[in-house]
């Protein structure tokens, strides 16, 4: 197999395009002049339904058909607390085994296969600032299969240029309400005095969905084949702190009330993250401050259901 020449990626597929982030990452890389692909039938109708990962088959087709240039590979279980482990463990590692097993079947390879891995798999560190050698030590079912989709990938790094990017927590408009910034900042919108909350005694290095969906266009047309690669901040923000720019933000306080149901036992308590190797290979970040992120956010509430 031959690797598809250096310079700049022209047909980018994106799997999971759909999805919150799927939806930045399209926006970035066309705004950037490139053509976007999905993950279907017909791979160029990104209206059309997408293929379930699990269809070996139906991935391989639809690979086939498209032939990328580059991809980044966004479609996973992203949701920590979600029920079905199994179903975790199958869409996370078996389904991006399926996808790497249909690029590599090419008769010539992208130039850049980016993974999208999570800052989870690093756990309850003791150390205050992670770098990408500190050892994982994930704490709970979304983080192993984070981990073990890495290890998983790296059989396929002879094959493959994979690159592994480890997002810590991000946010921003049309992310669901699930997630924990999405619920503090509906909250404020409707004005509601109260908000019950689980683990308030946590800190992450937050960022924006776009700081995020640029810099994976941007890792494309980097030299970071077989590199794993923080997209951090380099700065954490408390619970309370975020509550607390949200009440300057909305012009009142709400009281916060733990709610045992709320509580994880497995619980990350503090991610930071070291983002020197990704200014290393695509050069200054624009990072955009949280409280910038809480006000888009604010001013921009989700359609009633």
């Amino acid at each position: 197999m031959t690797l598809r020449s250096e310079g700049k990626p022209g047909r980018v597929l994106v799997t999971g395009h759909k999805g919150f982030t799927g939806r930045y990452v399209v926006a970035a890389l066309r705004a950037a002049g490139h053509d976007v692909l999905g993950l279907g039938e017909q791979p160029d109708d990104l209206d059309s339904p997408s293929i379930n990962l699990l269809d070996r088959a139906g991935v391989a087709r639809a690979i086939d058909a498209g032939r990328p240039d580059a991809v980044i590979h966004l479609a996973a279980i992203a949701f920590v607390a979600h029920g079905d482990a199994e179903e975790m463990y199958r869409t996370n590692v078996v389904g991006t085994r399926n996808l790497l097993e249909a690029l590599a079947a090419l008769p010539t390879a992208p130039r850049a296969v980016l993974l999208a891995s999570s800052a989870n798999v690093y756990g309850n560190s003791e150390i205050e600032l992670l770098v990408e050698s500190v050892e994982p030590s994930p704490a709970n079912d979304y983080a192993v299969s984070k981990l073990a989709m890495e290890y998983m990938a790296r059989l396929w790094s002879e094959r493959l240029p994979v690159i592994l990017a480890r997002p810590f927590n991000y946010t921003g408009v049309g992310q669901a309400e699930n997630f924990l910034l999405p619920k503090i900042v509906s909250h404020f919108q409707r004005g509601e005095r109260v908000i019950e909350l689980g683990n308030i005694d946590v800190a992450r290095d937050f960022q924006d969905v776009r700081f995020v969906a640029e810099a994976y266009v941007r890792l494309l047309s980097a030299d970071a084949a077989g590199q794993t690669v923080n997209l951090c901040s380099g700065t954490s923000v408390s619970l309370m702190q975020v509550i607390g720019m949200m009440q300057e933000i909305a012009g009142y306080e709400i009281e916060v009330r733990v709610n045992p149901a709320f509580v994880r036992g497995n619980e990350v308590a503090r991610l930071t993250g070291d983002n020197r190797r990704l200014r290393s290979l695509i050069g200054s970040l624009d990072i955009i401050p949280l409280r910038t992120t809480l006000e888009w956010m604010f001013t921009h509430p989700l359609p009633a259901r």
